[in-house]
């Protein structure tokens, strides 16, 4: 059934918009591998990322907002960012007026496999109401969408404060480039009453969803090594341990193995009361949470746990995923040989109050301590991005965000917590403590950001512009 479309002229301007010109951009920008510099580390000479960077300039310079100015910086050594200004509809501008940040990122993670026959990582593909392709959706169509919300409020006349657009480039590698760019443009960037991040995701595409909170993360490569040599299983095999095994009794430090609790006390934190009783609202909207998952047949993940208490799992509780590992040769390649040693990347999802850097330290810890059988044990830590609970929402906002998802979806707004983590949230709330945040994004059920198949649903960028144009004239309303 085809998809009604809202009527409004900001909702008209906004579909159209999408139509004729951030579809286009995002085909192209789907085809352009820019790796984040993690997966990446060559990426200045490989020129990728430098290919985003012009391509979406290139957009932003063509949009029709009057005295906006348009900037690459770059930092010696790191990612570079794009920083859109646009003046305020009243001729405010420059870091002490009333502004509004946008943020969104250009860099995307690896291909992955497992895309279905048709579709791949860099080939985009429209399928009815989904762009299918790597980075769209996460988070290519952010500086599209910002650009275009405020277009559309100057299209029917309506008011904004200045807007500052900043798109960067290493946020799949956990912003590590982000602070010095925040330090270097503070004094161009002001202080924002209102900061939009469009990096977010939605429990469904039926609303506006605002996310209240964001897990943090730690994360390195947990390294056993017992032999100088690969030796014959058949001689050594219940002499020597494998180094498989005692990485596994590592791992039952940090995670019951039977239900997949952490049992790092640093990794835990409070659940405040207010985001257990977002959790029961948002759960008797979705239900189960895990009926859309590509799961096999048979599996049941959720092993009859109540709906909520999922969503508490994947948003105010630490989880442990292995995402990648060295020393393993394939199936088809792996000989009767004892490998001398087994390196195992690990990820760990954090509560949004946790401190990453205290986890961190509490993972590398209990994974050396006393290693078993006197083997060689490492842990490089690589990764310590905080997450981030929202501040109170202003009344002016609620009412804003509610209203806007009436008028372009049908429904009120809701709000929920995610999994995943955005940096620069964690970062802007302790540089800005008196701003309001709306975190938003089209990362929907089975759009699968970091998988195959990923997809970008398209009405869904399309209310959500809408939205955020509603909500840009609220704000200078307020």
């Amino acid at each position: 059934m085809a998809t009604i479309r809202p009527v409004s002229a900001v909702a008209s301007y906004a579909a159209r918009t999408w139509d004729e010109a951030i579809l286009p951009a995002l085909t192209e920008y789907i085809r352009i591998p820019a790796l984040s510099p993690a997966f990446d580390p060559d990426w200045a000479a490989h020129g990728r990322i430098a290919e985003a960077v012009r391509q979406f300039r290139a957009w932003a310079e063509a949009r029709d907002l009057p005295g906006a100015t348009v900037e690459v910086v770059e930092l010696a050594g790191r990612t570079p960012v794009l920083l859109v200004d646009v003046p305020g509809t009243a001729g405010q501008a420059g870091p002490g007026a009333d502004t509004v940040l946008l943020y969104g990122h250009l860099d995307k993670q690896p291909e992955m496999t497992g895309w279905r026959e048709g579709l791949g990582p860099w080939t985009p593909v429209l399928d009815g109401e989904r762009l299918y392709g790597r980075g769209g959706a996460d988070d290519g169509y952010a500086m599209f969408a910002a650009l275009t919300a405020i277009g559309a409020v100057r299209s029917i006349g309506g008011a904004h404060a200045r807007c500052v657009v900043l798109v960067e480039a290493s946020e799949e590698s956990g912003s590590p480039d982000l602070p010095a760019y925040v330090e270097a443009l503070a004094g161009r960037i002001g202080r924002p009453s209102l900061v939009v991040c469009l990096d977010s995701g939605c429990a469904d595409y039926e609303r506006l969803w605002a996310t209240t909170s964001l897990r943090g993360m730690a994360g390195g490569v947990l390294r056993v090594e017992i032999t100088r040599e690969g030796l014959h299983s058949g001689s050594v095999g219940g002499v020597v341990p494998s180094t498989f095994r005692i990485a596994r009794q590592l791992l039952d430090r940090i995670e019951d193995s039977g239900t997949g609790r952490v049992l790092l006390e640093e990794a835990h934190a409070a659940i405040p009361a207010e985001r257990l009783e977002q959790v029961e609202a948002t759960a008797a909207i979705v239900g189960d949470v895990s009926s859309g998952l590509p799961v096999v047949d048979g599996a049941d993940v959720v092993a009859g746990r109540l709906p909520a208490e999922v969503l508490l799992d994947r948003t105010w509780r630490p989880a442990l995923a292995v995402i990648g590992a060295d020393g393993l040769p394939s199936s088809q390649a792996g000989g009767n040989v004892l490998r001398p040693m087994t390196a195992l990347s690990l990820s760990l999802r954090l509560p949004p109050a946790a401190d990453p850097e205290r986890a961190a330290a509490g993972l590398a810890a209990a994974l050396t301590a006393d290693p078993p059988y006197g083997a060689r044990v490492s842990f490089e830590a690589r990764e310590a991005a905080p997450g981030w609970d929202a501040p109170p929402t202003a009344p002016w906002l609620a009412t804003a965000a509610s209203e806007a998802s009436r008028a372009h979806f049908g429904h009120d707004a809701a709000y929920m917590g995610e999994g995943g983590t955005i940096p620069f949230m964690g970062m802007l709330g302790e540089r800005f403590p008196e701003a309001q945040f709306l975190v938003v994004g089209v990362l929907g059920p089975g759009s699968n950001a970091h998988g195959p198949n990923e997809f970008l649903h398209v009405p869904m960028g399309e209310r959500l512009t809408a939205s955020v144009a509603d909500v840009l004239t609220a704000h200078v309303a307020r």
